[in-house]
């Protein structure tokens, strides 16, 4: 997934809560990073939002922060989540009871877990002032975040005081409350508060309800697994062979049994709310450092903290394990938290888990705010969620969207083309209000009763919504004419009869403008006997296959205002698999690697990989590269085992050069078998093999490889549409520019500070990247070094470059223009980075009237285009590329002449 947040923060209705400031934030614990993107909004009075993107010198990070005013003037409170067994954070806070009065408002996912068991918190849980869960192991006071009565929070300790009265008055400790494993020692309680799914093994166990056993122990054949208690039963148990259980098995039905237990902080009053955590992030204002502890690698991640009074409390997740956000360390973590403001904090379970919910003016549900790890959310014991005062209902405000999404891409719309818009009324709290507004617009457009709004000129539009003194507004932007249209998917490949894919279709100006077209203006062509093809209601398309097995094409063409011919594209289409042949090893001679060698294959040629001995590392790697079919779902390799168990696999790189390995199964067997070795969906195409590989199993082995092949649906070829960019001109027209300079080979003197002739007229030759920025007519020049990866520093240190070089180009009157230059490195600017430096250039653009260009060096072939009215070109290492210039000329501030 790539994201981008907004570059410029989003102005959101006052707060109650006044966030400070951010700081730098890093991921190292050092400050080096810099903020790429924030955007925020109010979730209801004392609570905000704030999201928000940092490059990091090694990663990318995607931050969502929680920050709430506890005990104020706006209600909130801070309640404990969930308790009836794992499910995801969303289901659970439909179905919290907030009490009269009050909503759910923003929720979070909360404790570790016994996730590959019972599914239980492993720390203690307090939920409306009563215990629900202790801690694991035993009775020990463990870590937890507390809320009291008066709304306050506290990072804690919370153990267990329990006993269990037997008959005769004999008094035994109870050593575990509806704990997610039973001590191994003593007695354990579990009632109907139960936190996992079924209870964990028992030994022997008692039913007692109203203070008497209702049921005596059976005998004991091993530990049992038993179904939650019904309410007011509570079940004892302890481990088969104790003195304890002993004590059990000598009850009968009848029996006057006494259970008790309270949570016993630390220190300080008992909480009215309590979730468990593990490791203290800031203590008494102090970051922790937890480097060499086990938990401590870069991960998704969950924090609270608090305030040194406990009245601000802040809730954050860190996304990780993906390509957008690397995640974080705990020490990391722990800077993070108190450059915010932290005294205290606590980490909560991170990973797949980590969970972050809030909500919408005017919604009902709440909005999934981070990016899970595992793609969907995990299911979770328990968690927090904030409640607040529901509100009067009555309508004091709308909140206008557009439907699909809040991108720039769908607040644009083309002249004559619509945007369909959605109002949400809330009232004065920021809760739900019911009632439909009267539509009304502004500038460029019209808005009907529905609101839907068409684009009728270039230029600055405003729909509203009203009603009685209830007002909302949306800017909304026309664009210049549609000029061309391009679908998210070059082609769509499907891999079985009834299989969906979605897909929406961007359009572009004359300037390299975007926006999305909504299915409404455009009109498709396709066979309807093989293929479904619907508006899917959040402004794109979504493809259904009709049968098993079949190629074909959509056309789809929109169709533009005021006679002008519009748009058209055509998008492949597919359903089945056929395999494709990547690599028959016939080359296997050339492969080099670690135990490779050549052997038979299936047929002809193969490659072996030697282990001598169990988890022994075997690789080879093909003498050019090996690229997988876009639309892959899966690789097939021949695989000739010895029964070793020996692991083949196949490592690829993807768009941005990350490694992504996929791994077959333990070749258990003799001979030869075909494996299928499923693309994770998370993959980002294209992919490139560059390693065969395999891993020892039980001993020494040996693997034959052959026929590497990609299970890929059959679609034809994309079309890619040519387009000739104005910028493009001849020789006199480039020369009546008032100058010139050269990319590439000339004759140039090279130095970059207009002394020289150039090539031709040329005021310089641009060879390379190594010369300092400079100013020359009206245009600044900055060389980005792209030596160095994104995620190795070198992103960091360009984008400090950029932002430096465009605060100057904007101050200084006598510049006009700005123009970065650096050399092709496909894989070493990932798209990211990419995809910012052309945000801020159009940025620049748009806030100071500037011109701006990016000049690409040593590319393989010659292009010329722009995207968001910022001019691109990339030279090759051949021939000569001339650049007229006249930074100050309306319309297109450069011409270029490229000549093989």
């Amino acid at each position: 997934m790539l994201s981008l947040r907004p570059l410029l923060p989003v102005l959101v209705a006052a707060a109650l809560v006044a966030p400070a400031p951010a700081p730098a934030l890093a991921s190292g614990g050092d400050s080096d990073g810099i903020e790429t993107a924030r955007s925020g909004r109010q979730i209801a009075p004392g609570i905000r939002l704030e999201s928000y993107d940092r490059l990091e010198a090694d990663r990318w990070l995607r931050i969502d922060e929680l920050l709430v005013d506890l005990g104020g003037s706006g209600g909130v409170r801070a309640e404990y989540l969930g308790g009836h067994g794992p499910a995801t954070v969303a289901e659970s806070a439909a179905r919290h009871p907030a009490g009269p009065g009050r909503r759910v408002v923003a929720a979070v996912n909360g404790d570790f877990f016994d996730i590959r068991g019972t599914g239980a918190p492993l720390g203690p849980g307090l939920g409306a002032g009563r215990l629900l869960h202790s801690a694991v192991p035993g009775p020990a006071a463990a870590p937890a975040v507390g809320f009291g009565a008066d709304g306050g929070g506290r990072v804690l300790r919370l153990g267990l005081d329990g006993s269990v009265t037997l008959p005769g008055g004999a008094v035994r400790p109870l050593t575990g409350y509806n704990a997610a494993r039973p001590a191994a020692e003593g007695l354990s309680a579990y009632t109907a508060d139960w936190p996992g799914t079924e209870l964990p093994a028992l030994g022997t166990a008692v039913a007692v309800r109203d203070g008497r056993v209702t049921a005596a122990a059976p005998p004991v054949r091993g530990p049992a697994r038993r179904e939650r208690p019904e309410p007011g039963t509570t079940l004892l148990a302890a481990a088969a062979g104790g003195a304890a259980a002993a004590e059990l098995a000598a009850l009968r039905p009848g029996d006057a049994v006494a259970v008790a237990a309270r949570a016993v902080p630390g220190a300080g009053p008992v909480p009215v709310a309590a979730v468990g955590g593990r490791e203290a992030l800031v203590v008494a204002g102090v970051p922790q450092n937890h480097d060499g502890e086990p938990n401590n690698t870069a991960a998704p991640r969950t924090a609270v903290g608090f305030s040194r009074d406990g009245r601000r409390l802040r809730i954050l997740t860190v996304d990780g394990r993906q390509r957008d956000s690397g995640g974080l360390t705990l020490t990391a973590l722990g800077a993070m938290m108190q450059r915010l403001g932290a005294y205290e904090a606590l980490n909560l379970d991170g990973g797949g888990s980590s969970t972050l919910l809030a909500g919408l003016s005017g919604a009902k549900a709440l909005a999934l705010e981070n990016s899970p790890s595992d793609g969907p959310p995990r299911p979770v014991p328990n968690g927090l969620v904030l409640t607040a005062p529901a509100g009067s209902g009555r309508t004091a405000g709308y909140r206008i969207e557009p439907v699909g999404g809040t991108a720039e891409e769908f607040t644009r719309v083309f002249p004559g083309l619509i945007r369909t818009l959605s109002a949400t009324g809330y009232d004065a709290l920021l809760g739900p209000a019911p009632g439909a507004p009267v539509w009304f617009a502004e500038g460029a457009g019209r808005v009907d009763s529905a609101g839907v709004f068409r684009a009728v000129r270039p230029g600055r539009a405003t729909a509203h919504a009203r009603r009685t003194t209830a007002h909302g507004a949306l800017p909304l932007e026309v664009l210049g004419p549609l000029t061309r249209i391009r679908p998210a998917q070059a082609r769509i490949g499907l891999a079985e009869q009834g299989e969906k894919a979605g897909f929406r279709l961007t359009g572009y100006d004359a300037q390299g403008a975007a926006a999305v077209v909504e299915p409404r203006d455009v009109a498709l062509e396709f066979d309807r006997s093989r293929w479904s093809v619907a508006d899917d209601g959040r402004g794109g398309f979504t493809v259904t296959a009709l049968v098993p097995q079949a190629t074909g094409h959509l056309r789809v063409t929109v169709r533009a205002a005021g006679g002008s011919p519009g748009a058209a594209a055509d998008i492949p289409l597919g359903v089945g698999l056929v395999t494709l042949p990547l690599a028959d090893l016939a080359d296997a001679g050339e492969w080099t690697g670690a135990g490779a060698s050549v052997a038979p294959g299936h047929p002809g040629a193969g490659l072996a990989l030697e282990l001598p001995r169990a988890g022994a590392q075997g690789n080879a790697a093909p003498p050019r590269p090996v690229p997988v079919p876009e639309l892959a779902r899966s690789l097939t390799l021949w695989v000739g085992a010895d029964g070793s168990g020996a692991r083949p696999a196949v490592e690829l790189a993807d768009a941005d050069g990350a490694a992504v390995t996929v791994r077959g199964p333990a070749a258990d067997w003799t001979g030869w078998r075909e494996v299928t070795l499923p693309l994770p969906a998370t993959a980002q195409p294209p992919l490139t093999v560059t390693r065969l590989s395999a891993v020892g199993g039980t001993g020494p082995g040996r693997l034959a490889l052959d026929t590497l092949g990609a299970r890929t649906p059959p679609t034809g070829p994309a079309a890619v549409p040519v387009v000739r960019d104005p910028v493009v001109a001849g020789e006199a027209v480039v020369r009546a520019r008032p100058w010139r300079f050269a990319i590439g080979a000339g004759a140039g003197d090279g130095s970059g500070d207009g002394s020289g002739s150039g090539d031709a007229g040329a005021d310089f030759v641009l060879t390379g990247v190594d010369r300092p920025e400079f100013v020359h007519r009206g245009v600044r020049f900055l060389s980005l070094d792209t030596a160095e990866p994104t995620l190795a520093g070198g992103g960091l240190y360009r984008m400090r470059a950029l932002r430096e070089a465009l605060a100057a180009a904007a101050r200084e009157p006598d510049t006009g223009a700005l123009a970065v230059v650096r050399a092709y490195a496909p894989g070493t600017v990932d798209r990211k980075e990419a995809a910012l430096t052309g945000r801020l250039l159009a940025g620049f653009r748009r806030t100071t009237g500037k011109r701006a260009a990016l000049l690409t060096l040593g590319a393989p072939e010659f292009a010329a285009g722009r995207s968001e009215g910022v001019l691109s070109v990339a030279a090759p290492r051949t021939g000569r590329t001339l650049v007229g210039v006249d930074a100050f000329a309306p319309g297109d501030w450069l011409a270029v002449r490229y000549a093989p």
